[in-house]
């Protein structure tokens, strides 16, 4: 097996420990020097309401600029640096499927760690779809676990968000709704997955969304911020 990110060849250390556990063999998809290029993210000290990693746990700068609103907030995984940005340029723009079990794992684990009744995923057009084939955050969730509440009301994207600067995301409009049919909303937490957490603003149309039809709240989880 080779690193899927440096193509260099993996290896396992077995222990005595695990041999006597009978546990399956661990298969790793990455090596340790590409993994310690990403930088996560400590909670204890990230803005409460967008995951930005910083000295201290405080309401950052950006955040304060938009309306309080204590019904959602975001936990952000890991900085995005040149390594996140050259892991979405592999999977989410090259297209390389095989790039979604490189965070999988760290994924589901933050995602079991949550309490939310149902787990929802940022959808993609259809024209993106289709030219892609795939939806890169669905990519990281357990088959069925992913509930399709949303829909994206345009076809096809003008102009994607990678190429619109800091003002443009900020004017987009609504571009989200529900899917024509959904489960009951009322009284519901949402866990809200999307892959990068830029401006917010898509994020925070997408949780409108949610709530103004009835979920009682929305926990966003971003891979990057």
């Amino acid at each position: 097996m080779t690193c899927l990110l440096c193509q260099q060849p993996l290896t396992t250390k077995l222990t005595l420990a695990w041999v006597l556990s009978w546990q399956a063999l661990p298969r790793p998809v990455v090596c340790d020097t590409c993994w310690h290029r990403f930088r996560p993210i400590e909670s204890a000290t990230a803005c409460p309401t967008c995951g930005r990693a910083q000295a201290q746990r405080q309401v950052c700068q950006d955040c304060r600029q938009w309306p309080t609103e204590p019904r959602f907030y975001n936990q952000a995984l890991f900085t995005y640096n040149d390594a996140m940005q050259a892991y979405f340029k592999a999977y989410k723009f090259g297209g390389d499927f095989r790039l979604r079990t490189v965070f999988q794992n760290v994924i589901q684990q933050r995602l079991a760690q949550l309490s939310g009744d149902l787990v929802v995923a940022i959808p993609v057009n259809p024209s993106t779809m289709q030219t892609r084939g795939f939806n890169q955050v669905t990519g990281w969730l357990s088959h069925g676990e992913n509930t399709s509440l949303l829909k994206t009301k345009a076809s096809h994207k003008a102009v994607g968000q990678a190429a619109k600067n800091r003002q443009d995301r900020l004017l987009t409009t609504q571009p989200f709704q529900l899917a024509t049919s959904t489960p009951a909303l009322t009284e519901q937490t949402v866990i809200l997955v999307d892959d990068v957490y830029t401006t917010g603003r898509t994020i925070r149309y997408a949780a409108a969304e949610l709530l103004e039809n009835g979920a009682k709240a929305v926990i966003w989880l971003t891979l990057a911020r």
